[in-house]
């Protein structure tokens, strides 16, 4: 019987292998390491240019790309967006190709990777605090405000996954932020309490036992323990997991984008497990009745985190606000696929010229 499973197993990873056709990009193959469909090569007058930037924000360096619209003038004025990137994704990845989208529709825009992760400094690696998360939004937001030609009145932000969460969160405090818009929500401190669809409910004070034990092995050893592997798997390992998930769903989906399709080496999943005692006494909600500015929260029709996004928008004090359903996306599709893509650049579009007058 066993024997059996398993050469099952190996022909229906064999017949993944052979029959997947997804797009895959090559970060060497781009310039500046983007991987995303029709990312920029290379500068040039009359279309949109990339700026790889850095500043210094708490005392960490951040790596950042500043995006301008075709025949950008800084005699000009021009409203910008601050984009957030998921949880475990960086800069290079579906952020740049939002950024890149709404500078194409006029706007300046900036995506930088959060503080601890990517490009960006700071130790130890992957330390994933939500105040740190919140404050990368604020910081992007004081870089753009000084960018030559930018309208420091006309200031929006986008977050996606991970990154709504904290842009959500940061919207209810940061009054510089005169349009926010969510993209696929997920609120981290929710999930990494109750477990994803809240799934974890009986774990939790294990869980803080362990995030706790790990705090005191870094006092006494200096040594971070973490949440998640750093090791790349192989294409045959990646598709065999995928093969044990359901396909549309969250974990599914994310494994195929990050490992496989739009990989990049500072894409990395993990993060420190002494983490787990800040993130699992926050809540992205918590105080959104002090939002006030108009908010837009879009989510895939298909998407199994939709919950997230739909507990935020009931909460968000705004009187403005919108729900926006991209009809028949999962998760992580909204972060790549072609037409799902157009529908939310056509939305926001939209929304930031009606919100950013």
């Amino acid at each position: 019987m066993k024997k059996n499973i398993l050469i099952s197993v190996f022909a229906t990873v064999m017949t993944a292998l052979n029959s997947y056709s997804q797009e895959i990009f090559d970060y060497t193959k781009n310039p500046y390491g983007l991987v995303y469909r029709n990312a920029i090569t290379e500068n040039g007058p009359g279309q949109v240019n990339i700026h790889p930037v850095t500043y210094e924000l708490n005392g960490n360096k951040i790596s950042a790309n500043v995006y301008t619209p075709a025949n950008y003038n800084p005699a000009k004025k021009y409203a910008a967006v601050v984009v957030s990137h998921p949880n475990g994704g960086v800069k290079e990845q579906t952020a740049g190709l939002y950024a890149q989208r709404l500078a194409q529709q006029g706007y300046v825009t900036i995506a930088a990777d959060a503080s601890y992760q990517g490009a960006s400094g700071g130790e130890p690696r992957n330390l994933d605090i939500p105040q740190n998360r919140i404050n990368d939004v604020r910081g992007m937001v004081d870089y753009i405000s000084k960018y030559p030609g930018v309208d420091a009145d006309r200031i929006g932000a986008l977050g996606i996954c991970g990154g709504g969460g904290y842009t959500f969160a940061a919207l209810q405090s940061d009054k510089r932020i005169k349009a926010g818009a969510t993209l696929s929500l997920f609120n981290t401190g929710r999930v990494r309490t109750n477990g994803y669809q809240d799934s974890q409910m009986s774990t939790i004070q294990d869980r803080l036992k362990r995030a706790s034990e790990a705090r005191e092995h870094y006092v006494l050893t200096g040594e971070s323990l973490y949440e998640g592997s750093d090791r790349q798997q192989t294409r045959e390992e990646i598709i065999e997991a995928m093969s044990k998930l359901e396909p549309g769903t969250l974990y599914h989906d994310g494994l195929e984008y990050y490992s496989l399709t739009h990989r990049h080496p500072n894409s990395v999943s993990r993060y420190t497990t002494a983490s787990l005692m800040d993130l699992m006494t926050w809540d992205a909600t918590a105080y959104a009745n002090l939002i006030d500015c108009p908010l837009l929260i879009m989510s895939g029709s298909k998407s199994d985190s939709d919950y997230m996004s739909r507990e935020a928008y009931e909460k968000a004090g705004t009187a403005d606000k919108e729900y926006f359903i991209i009809d028949g996306a999962s998760h992580i599709q909204t972060y790549y696929i072609p037409e799902y893509v157009d529908a939310v650049v056509n939305k926001l579009t939209d929304f930031y010229e009606n919100k950013l007058k």
